[in-house]
């Protein structure tokens, strides 16, 4: 049996500023159903849908083990328009033939943008 990964949910207590986030940056636009609570957020392009959902009082936000990845051309450039945009990534790292560089969202998931699927790192 197969099945692709089809989207994401995130849990959050923020969600306008996660919209904000996901739609500046990353360019996904954002879908509401009448009487749903999540919110749909869409690729501009290939990608996976980003569904966030309210998040309850006692649950910790930022805390699960994954780090969403954003394929990006040029690293420094994304970096440089995520700042005049009010983001602040952190330290741009050097890798095998790539760069990357890493941030944490309005409810403290794991972020990064790389340009390792255009490196022969990825070849």
């Amino acid at each position: 049996m197969q099945a692709g990964l089809g989207r994401i949910i995130l849990y959050t207590k923020h969600i306008d500023e996660m919209v904000a986030f996901y739609t500046v940056l990353f360019g996904y636009t954002r879908q509401d159903a009448p009487g749903d609570r999540i919110v749909e957020l869409r690729p501009s392009t290939a990608g996976i849908p980003i569904l966030l959902h309210p998040a309850a009082r006692s649950q910790k936000q930022g805390q699960a083990c994954v780090k969403l990845v954003f394929d990006v051309a040029d690293v420094f450039a994304f970096c440089a328009d995520a700042a005049d945009a009010g983001f602040a990534f952190g330290t741009i790292h050097d890798a095998d033939g790539y760069q990357f560089s890493n941030c944490k969202d309005p409810s403290g998931n794991s972020v990064s943008v790389s340009s390792r699927a255009g490196s022969s790192a990825n070849n």
